[in-house]
């Protein structure tokens, strides 16, 4: 009986000491959407790469206007029933010929959007690393414990957003970045297919 009181009287003092234990949190937000897009580095990597992105506008308006020139042409040409075997031949070389181009055209559409979506990646990614240890010192400064997206917050107070602070570190710190991706290593898998420009099909028109 007497060890059972002692077990109860521990188990009563045991939850206040452990709750003891555990830090009130602390928290600060970030608006990682915020700080990396209007980050001075981005700025400058996004000035250096729109002429990538325009040519590359440029480029599918050129072969969508001329790939579908060509298979109206197709079209109209397309031997009657009845017509000479050679004549129908030369039509389908030409048919395959086009087919063959137009897929070309999709893969160079694809593989120049896909380096600049790598390229904005790494943009990203080199912001993202840099801001990290502006965050933990802005932490530190203001006793926190927790640092949280800014984005997946339902509502907060003004005063926890530290988005402005780290940004203004963050420029002095890394004022530019690299837009040039690190070769990926060797055997590696290719990426995956990019999707359409804004606004635009990256396929051409098909017959």
């Amino acid at each position: 009986m007497n060890k059972l009181l002692i077990a109860l009287a521990l188990a009563g003092v045991s939850t206040p000491v452990l709750a003891q234990q555990v830090p009130a949190a602390i928290i600060v937000t970030v608006d990682r959407q915020e700080m990396i897009a209007n980050s001075a580095a981005a700025k400058a990597a996004q000035a250096e790469l729109k002429p990538k992105g325009d040519a590359l506008v440029a480029r599918l308006n050129q072969l969508r206007t001329s790939l579908a020139a060509e298979e109206k042409t197709l079209r109209d040409s397309q031997p009657q029933q009845g017509a000479a075997p050679a004549a129908i031949t030369a039509w389908q070389t030409k048919v395959k010929d086009f087919d063959t181009r137009r897929q070309q055209a999709d893969q160079e559409l694809q593989r120049r959007q896909q380096e600049i979506q790598a390229a904005e990646q790494w943009v990203i990614k080199q912001i993202s690393d840099a801001s990290t240890p502006i965050v933990s010192a802005i932490m530190r400064e203001r006793g926190a414990n927790i640092a949280v997206d800014e984005q997946v917050t339902l509502q907060h107070a003004a005063a926890l957003d530290i988005t402005a602070e780290v940004l203004a570190r963050l420029d002095k710190a890394l004022p530019r970045v690299s837009t040039t991706p690190p070769a990926p290593p060797a055997g590696a898998a290719p990426a995956a297919g990019a999707a359409p420009a804004p606004g635009a099909s990256a396929t051409p028109p098909r017959r």
